[in-house]
């Protein structure tokens, strides 16, 4: 692929040499029937995942659906002690795809009326947001256009952070590290992806229910659409159940730079922004639901579907981002979808409007959380989709 694609891409969808032998694809691409162009594009699916583990990723597993034609491939290795193959039904971190859930749930209060957009988060929350922050309302935490800066967290360097993986972190001194701090911009004028305003709204969400986050998005979300194998880990730092290991490059032990297993990492930092644990057939579920307005029902869905008219804070391009989702036009459509980052994991759910294509991935990256997105990742959704 042509770093000019890669580089597009990674601007509109991130929003974050291994020894071994190299395992084929297990594939189950679309009927025999399938016209040319479905051949096609699961010929590009299954190049994207091909020849894994590599430098770049240790695994990938991809689930592509709708009316358009199925597809399904992992390739990799279940970790780089034994080699074995990836297992395509393992559960890995999702990492900001747990924001379209959050959104969802806060979409569905303000449906019942529970919640209102437009009113400001401190009168929800006047024990946690400062006067200097009243001006923020729910909408704006959940568009990234809040104007509230990230909080302080321990450590610069990925050593350091791997030093405090077990440390634990309440939301509500997150939400006071950063509202101590000057607002980068004035709320509603610009925006700036950031995890805060989904560490707000999880309050929020507690606040207005008198229940906990996780037990919300269990009974609204998970249950009814039969999620079982998505969860939250709440403090504990271990991924449960069959799952495919995570290595992240960094300084080792004795001083060189190799990979690290960090399937083990606590992620409250993430909280409502950043923790859910899932599988790609869960999230496909999901995306399905989502997208044909199962979840969030009625006028409050197309919150999902619009881009406030405002410039990124930093680099001065149109918003791409919404109410829980982002927007890229890929293959001349427009394609709308989440991507999430924990070390050793990136995810993404992502679909066109009408849900004629879908697509979930987990790629176990091993620099999940560089500036840079996964070339294994970037490939995989090209291939769904066309390039931008």
């Amino acid at each position: 692929m042509r770093a000019t694609t890669r580089t597009l891409l990674a601007a509109g969808l991130v929003l974050g040499v291994v020894a071994g032998p190299a395992i084929p694809p297990a594939l189950a691409s679309a009927p025999a029937a399938a016209p040319a162009s479905a051949r096609s594009a699961n010929s590009a699916l299954e190049d994207a995942i091909a020849d894994l583990p590599t430098a770049e990723a240790t695994a990938a597993l991809v689930r592509v659906g709708g009316s358009e034609g199925v597809w399904r491939g992992s390739s990799g290795v279940h970790d780089l002690k034994t080699n074995r193959p990836a297992d395509p039904a393992a559960r890995f971190r999702a990492g900001s795809v747990t924001k379209v859930f959050t959104a969802a749930v806060a979409l569905q209060l303000a449906a019942e009326g529970r919640l209102d957009l437009d009113r400001s988060a401190r009168s929800y929350l006047p024990d946690v947001i400062p006067a200097s922050y009243g001006g923020v309302t729910v909408r704006q935490l959940l568009n990234h256009t809040h104007g509230i800066p990230a909080p302080d967290f321990p450590g610069d360097t990925v050593e350091e952070w791997y030093a405090n993986r077990f440390r634990i972190h309440d939301p509500k001194d997150m939400v006071r590290s950063a509202t101590s701090k000057k607002r980068e911009f004035k709320p509603g004028e610009r925006q700036h992806y950031l995890n805060i305003g989904y560490t707000i709204t999880g309050l929020l969400i507690e606040r207005v229910t008198g229940d906990s986050y996780e037990h919300q998005v269990a009974r609204r979300i998970l249950e009814p659409l039969g999620l079982r194998d998505t969860c939250f880990p709440g403090t504990d730092p271990r991924i449960t159940g069959p799952h495919n290991h995570g290595y992240q490059g960094m300084k080792l032990d004795d001083g060189t730079t190799g990979l690290r297993d960090v399937s083990v990492w606590g992620t409250t930092d993430g909280w409502a922004a950043g923790d859910l644990i899932s599988t790609t057939a869960d999230l496909e579920r999901f995306t399905k639901a989502l997208f044909q307005g199962r979840v969030v029902r009625g006028p409050l869905l197309e919150e999902m579907f619009t881009l406030p008219k405002v410039a990124d804070f930093r680099t001065g391009a149109p918003a791409a981002y919404s109410v829980g989702l982002s927007m890229k036009e890929l293959g001349g459509r427009e394609v709308w979808g989440k991507t999430g980052g924990r070390w050793g994991y990136n995810a993404a759910i992502a679909s066109t409007r009408d849900g004629s294509r879908t697509l979930v991935y987990s790629v176990n990256s091993t620099d999940a959380k560089g500036q840079d997105t996964n070339k294994v990742a970037l490939n995989i959704m090209v291939a769904a989709f066309g390039e931008p």
